[in-house]
């Protein structure tokens, strides 16, 4: 079964792996320092990326967010050995008071867990899935690539220096400073796509 991990430790050991947060308690976290390589994963056509960002990004085939946490399940498995947190961007009692109350306490309850257990932490503790439960963060990323409407959420990857941003537009964006990694990340959705 998931278990949630207490901020205070999600932001010790991030901080400790070369990882910067953003926003004060949440778990929007970055690289401090390095060459950061990135890929969007694009499900629908989205005008509001930059053009000088558009070679940075892969189209997903429908059904998108199916696909994309498909892909992003078999990335972890093949490519990122250990668990990986998922956290949001912003904080547990945002999402489950208001930004994503409709849907996201059932979403909760899907993956095993207690909404009663996030909902009055103001930050961005976070939810640790091992390889075992891996369908479980895929029906986790497909429920919130299929229902966020303003927020976004982050995966993080316990042995790698890999992050992964779920993004309310229905993609995936990667970073890591491991080039190899983007290598891998990159074939992945090629294989997938025929490209």
């Amino acid at each position: 079964m998931p278990r949630i991990i207490d901020y205070p430790i999600v932001l010790e050991q991030l901080q400790s792996r070369g990882f910067k947060c953003n926003y004060h308690n949440s778990g929007a976290f970055g690289f401090a320092s390095g060459e950061i390589k990135a890929l969007g994963w694009i499900g629908p056509d989205d005008p509001t990326i930059r053009p000088q960002i558009r070679p940075l990004t892969r189209p997903i085939l429908r059904p998108y967010e199916a696909t994309l946490a498909r892909l992003c399940t078999q990335v972890w498995l093949n490519h990122l050995p250990g668990p990986v947190w998922l956290m949001p961007m912003s904080h547990w009692a945002y999402e489950l008071a208001y930004g994503s109350h409709d849907w996201m306490p059932a979403l909760i309850q899907q993956i095993h867990l207690d909404p009663a257990d996030l909902e009055n932490r103001n930050n961005g503790s976070a939810i640790e899935f091992s390889p075992d439960e891996a369908p479980l963060l895929e029906t986790a990323v497909h429920n919130l690539l299929e229902n966020l409407m303003g927020s976004d959420f982050m995966l993080v990857f316990e042995n790698c220096p890999v992050l992964c941003t779920v993004h309310h537009h229905k993609q995936l964006w990667w970073q890591t400073t491991d080039a190899n990694l983007m290598r891998l990340i990159e074939a992945a959705v090629r294989t997938s796509t025929g490209g």
